[in-house]
């Protein structure tokens, strides 16, 4: 995969906000909850660059998620 292709995936916002775990499963990182919830909490999934740890999280659109394996998707919307 180059540059190009990892910048221009993107996951529309349906609303104001996505969790991350529902986000990871959304672009199929993950095929369930309980396997995105798992890979986050391993710290597995980075936002924004950074390591996080909690399912939970609010992405809002401009943030960008990822893994180092699968790169990375940035929320619109």
């Amino acid at each position: 995969m180059n540059e190009s292709d990892s910048e221009s995936r993107t996951l529309v916002l349906r609303s104001d906000h996505i969790t991350l775990a529902q986000a990871v499963k959304a672009v199929g990182l993950a095929d369930s909850g309980g396997q995105a919830k798992f890979l986050v909490r391993e710290g597995i999934v980075t936002v924004n660059g950074t390591p996080v740890t909690q399912p939970g999280r609010k992405l809002r659109g401009g943030d960008r998620f990822g893994t180092a394996e699968a790169g990375e998707w940035t929320i619109t919307g």
